[in-house]
This record gives C-alpha cells, structure tokens and sequence, in this order.
C-alpha cells in the first residue's frame, strides 16, 4: 500500500514536471485511542500517528522565486511566487499550504523555489486528520530543504496555525502534534495545556485496531461543536468564580462541581462532567496500553462513548448503532466514537483471530439498518513525519 502511493505521487510529479523528483516525504494521519474534546480543556489525549499518509514528491528548482503544486487526487495544480505576501484562495486544499508559507514568511525565514506532487491514501473527511498531515507535511519539508532549524514543536505550532489563519478552523495541537511526533508502537500522551508529552508502548499483541468508516457527517458538526464550547465555557466560569485557586480545568474535582451544579445548570453540569471523567480515562488507558491490558483498555473506550452519547450529546444514530452492534459480537473489546462527532468513525479494538468477521457482521447490519455501505480501515501504529529513501526500504 506504501510503496504503491509512492509509485503513484512520483509518477505524478513525472507526468506533470516532466522530471524526476529528488526527494520523497511520508506525513501520516492519526487516531486518537481515547481524549475526545478533552484538547480545548487542559487536558491529555492520547493519538498516535497511522500507517496511511500523504506522500509528498519534491524537486528544487532553478527559477528559485517559484512554488508549484500538483494535488494528484483533485488533478489539481496552484502555483505561487514567494516574494509575495500571500492570501486564501478558492480552492481549500491551498489553503493548508500558503497558509504554512504565511507562517514561515512572517517568522523572517526565506525560502526558494520547489515543484511538489502529493497523493494521499488518508480517508478525506474521516477524521483521520488528513489536514494536519498536508500542513505539517510541507512545513516540515520546507525546514529540511531550507535549513529553517525550526523545532518539531515549531512545526506542529505553524500547521495549527495555518488552519486557525488560512482554513478558519479554530482546532486544538492534537493533530499536528501526532502527524510530526509520532512514533512507531507508540502512542503518545499530550498533556494540551502545557504541551509536554510522553509514549506509552502501544502492547497490543494479539488484538487489532479497526475503524469503521459510518460515511455520514451531519452538517450540526460545526454549530454543535460550538455550542458544547459555549456549554463547557459557562461551566469553566462559574467554577473559576466558586474556586479561585485552581490553576488548570482538570484541578477542579467532582465535589467541586457537584456544588457548583445548580448555578450552572444540568447542561453544562453534564459536559463538565463528561470531560473531568475523559480527563481521567486518558491517562489509566495510558496506563492500560503499556501494561498490555487490553480489557480495560476496552472498558475505557466503552465508558468514553457512553459520555459522548449521553452527556456530551454529539454522537448520531448511526455511530450509537454501529458501536452498539459491535460491542456484543465475541472478541470485540471495545468500541467508541472518535473525532468531533455527529458522523465518522468508530474506533474498535478487536481480538485478531475475529476481525474478518466482526467487519463482516457489521457491515450486513449497518446496511441494512441506514442502506449505507460501511468503509473499513486497517490502521497500524506508525512514526512521524519522514522522508522516504528507497535504499533504506530495500529487503
């Protein structure tokens, strides 16, 4: 599958530049095992990067004033000069892109001119972050080729903020961090107030992690993310008012706001609620994961996807159907809605030796239940962002 999106990204550059690329990157997607909305919360989370990726096939070029790319899946291309200051434009999937180059222009760094083709083999729309793994891409292709001596930290700082300035999404560090951090077997834990992390051996011997694709994204995603945000800000600001001294959202404890509950209401009560318990789920699945624990490890995601059902309120009908059938097959562990909500995927931790027909038996019913063929992915954990060099992948 790798080496057959790399074939593909460096016939494209070929095809398009009329030359042979001179170097190669890998930017993966991501999976979050467990932390869901926890990210704009001070609280951890606990992603890892995948083993699908946006390849990326680059040449330097003489006309040094010049950048030209070429999405291979939109057959697309976009060039810019970069002596110019730039701006969005129409087509989105620029916009990650010149929105890295405003990040870097504005930090005083130069850069020359490149031809770039990339293709990808991350699910668009899944919620595997195909997004944090274009920006961070090119910028970390853009510290290499250019010598910038920017961090990796840096570059996970300028892919966020691409799309806060660019794409005009306001996401949290979850992302770009796993795409540039990542490590294989590893899943890291990110602590997003203070943005230290640490890797837990993923020991997951035996058992397999599989995403089901529900294909459905409702169009609430966007105004129901916002208004849990404004549930979860009156939350936070009747507990800062009754408890000064707590530094951080998660110093707060449950008496705390047990107390607090009449004054901010059963609907803020329930998010606050959901995530202080999210908060302390992500680090004993840490903890599950590197003792090779993979019952609690399930019992966590199981409880995680009850609070984003029931007292978060941004599951959907499909994703409740699709984790609630899945849950009851033999050699299921455990299962879970993962991402924003209101649509994508669920993440499924099943023993090997059922994989082949759990997918099978959930698919029949899913069909049958919304006529909506189901999408499965495979996922292995992998490292960060990379350049690919065919010597080192010879057998």
């Amino acid at each position: 599958m790798q080496e057959q999106l790399i074939n593909d990204t460096s016939e494209a550059f070929r095809s398009v530049f009329q030359s042979e690329p001179e170097r190669l990157f890998l930017a993966p997607g991501r999976i979050n095992i467990i932390g869901e909305h926890v990210d704009y919360s001070d609280g951890f989370v606990l992603p890892a990067a995948i083993d699908k990726y946006i390849c990326f096939a680059v040449k330097q070029t003489e006309d040094s004033g010049t950048c030209t790319f070429y999405a291979k899946d939109f057959n697309e291309s976009f060039s810019f000069q970069v002596s110019e200051k730039q701006v969005p434009v129409a087509q989105m999937w620029v916009n990650y892109l010149l929105g890295v180059f405003n990040a870097i222009q504005e930090s005083g760094k130069e850069i020359g001119g490149l031809q770039i083709a990339f293709s990808s083999s991350i699910p668009m729309g899944s919620g595997l972050s195909s997004s944090a793994a274009l920006e961070c891409g090119f910028a970390y292709i853009l510290n290499e080729l250019f010598n910038l001596n920017f961090t990796k930290k840096e570059l996970a700082l300028i892919g966020q903020k691409s799309e806060h300035t660019f794409v005009g999404v306001n996401c949290g560090i979850m992302d770009q961090f796993s795409s540039v951090f990542g490590k294989e077997h590893q899943v890291m834990m990110l602590d997003c107030h203070s943005l230290d992390h640490q890797y837990f051996e993923a020991n997951l011997k035996g058992y397999s992690l599989v995403l089901f694709d529900s294909c459905v994204k409702h169009t609430h995603l966007t105004s129901g993310y916002n208004n849990r945000r404004k549930d979860v800000d009156l939350g936070k600001k009747i507990l800062w008012e009754k408890f000064p001294s707590a530094s951080k959202f998660r110093d707060f404890s449950f008496e705390m706001l047990d107390e607090a509950r009449t004054e901010m209401g059963e609907v803020a009560y329930k998010r606050c609620f959901y995530l202080l318990k999210e908060i302390k789920r992500v680090e004993e699945a840490a903890k599950a994961l590197s003792e090779g624990n993979a019952g609690y490890l399930g019992k966590l995601l199981n409880e995680t996807h009850t609070g984003l059902s029931t007292e978060f309120e941004v599951s959907c009908e499909e994703l409740d159907f699709m984790v609630g059938e899945t849950i009851k097959h033999t050699g299921v562990t455990g299962a879970r809605m993962m991402g924003g909500g209101f649509g994508g995927c669920s993440i499924n931790l099943i023993r090997d030796e059922y994989v082949n027909e759990v997918i099978e038996s959930i698919s029949v019913k899913y069909k049958a239940a919304f006529g909506i063929e189901m999408k499965v992915y495979r996922v292995k954990i992998s490292d960060g962002i990379n350049e690919y060099s065919r010597n080192e992948h010879i057998l």
